[in-house]
């Protein structure tokens, strides 16, 4: 069995606790406008030229390892459990001394749960922490068989609204609230994260909407992930437009006045995470 892996970044600080290695699933169900990973949107391997790169040496085959100068790349490789385990297992040690770990995230790590199944259970076997990122756009019973493999689960809440969240971004809402439900009654340690989009998830409806439905939950934490313009260049080798491009970022003093509103309803917030 192999996956499609899309990158594996080392010595992370966030998504998690301690000093992470980060596992990109490849493939998404979802389309958010604002997705600063789009190269892991598609199911399939990628390959693209980046201009940057590129010495016009006009004899271009499009093949990565003809390619003198680097600019032909692929995003995306079929990799096995133990290809993967091979390369996050050096910095072990890391894990360790810092209580960090390996996080999953993608892409959607759902739609390959299978697979993700197969690398957890071998990851715990080696006594490594683990976690992973996830829209909850999957079915319920892969969930929660990836959940019994998981030390943490960060789960995100993007547009509550039944009718916006399938227009803009292919998501059902309602299986994606009845996947955190259920994750929570396993009693599985559940941090919601809510990315602060303006002008999709950043309204005083869509926070309500999410405050209520955590509280529902009886859970005690959430993460907010202001909206940033990181992932911007990455459209450009995929020869994609990026929609929010001249999107203006939130402020500081309104990422605030949401913690703010979010803390008074008693649920402690982190910035980022």
């Amino acid at each position: 069995m192999k996956g499609l892996i899309v990158n594996i970044q080392r010595y992370s600080l966030r998504d998690g606790d301690g000093i992470r290695t980060i596992v990109f699933f490849k493939g998404c169900p979802l389309r958010c406008p604002w997705c600063s990973n789009p190269e892991s949107l598609s199911f399939e391997i990628q390959k693209v030229k980046i201009t940057s790169k590129c010495i016009q040496c006009r004899q271009c085959s499009f093949d990565v390892d003809e390619c003198p100068s680097g600019a032909i790349t692929e995003f995306g490789q079929y990799m096995t459990v133990d290809e993967i385990v091979q390369e996050v297992i050096k910095d072990n040690i890391f894990y360790h001394t810092s209580n960090g770990g390996v996080t999953l995230s993608g892409g959607e790590v759902l739609s390959q749960a299978p697979f993700a199944k197969e690398l957890l259970k071998e990851l715990k076997s080696l006594g490594i922490n683990t976690a992973i990122e996830t829209g909850g756009q999957g079915q319920t019973k892969h969930l929660i068989e990836l959940a019994h493999y998981l030390d943490l689960i960060l789960f995100d809440l993007k547009i509550m609204d039944e009718n916006k969240g399938k227009e803009i971004l292919g998501a059902d809402i309602n299986l994606i609230k009845n996947n955190l439900r259920s994750l929570v009654q396993l009693g599985k340690r559940v941090i919601p994260r809510v990315p602060l989009i303006p002008g999709y998830t950043l309204d005083d409806e869509n926070i309500r909407a999410i405050i209520k439905f955590v509280k529902s939950l009886n859970l005690k934490e959430i993460h907010i992930l202001p909206f940033h313009q990181y992932g911007s260049n990455k459209y450009v080798f995929l020869n994609k437009s990026y929609p929010l491009k001249d999107l203006p970022v939130p402020s500081d003093e309104l990422i605030e006045e949401v913690k703010n509103k979010i803390e008074k309803e008693g649920l402690h917030v982190t910035i980022g995470g």
